[in-house]
């Protein structure tokens, strides 16, 4: 199955980078590098990640990443990843294209 990052992953992806090179520029790359591999790994598996409590529907999941959820979209031939973000806060619709 083939994963796809959705521009709204990517753009985040970039927000946790900046922040994180704020203090640790190494680190930051390290930690994307962790993200996007543990993205793409959903390919494998598709159903690993849990279902996204705040919308309770089977094909919208997550899969957890230290304090980070990477939230995507199983669909019939590719997995989509829609967004990646802290997990302290709650997850809005609004934030992403369903």
């Amino acid at each position: 199955m083939k994963v796809v990052w959705s521009s709204e992953a990517l753009g985040k992806l970039d927000e946790i980078e900046r922040f994180i090179a704020q203090d640790h520029p190494e680190r930051a790359f390290a930690f994307i590098e962790l993200l996007l591999d543990k993205g793409d790994s959903i390919a494998s598996f598709p159903e690993m990640g849990r279902v996204v409590p705040e919308f309770s529907r089977f094909d919208i999941r997550e899969i957890l990443v230290g304090n980070y959820r990477i939230v995507y979209r199983v669909n019939p031939t590719q997995v989509v990843i829609l967004t990646v973000f802290e997990g302290h806060r709650a997850l809005r619709s609004e934030e992403f294209d369903l």
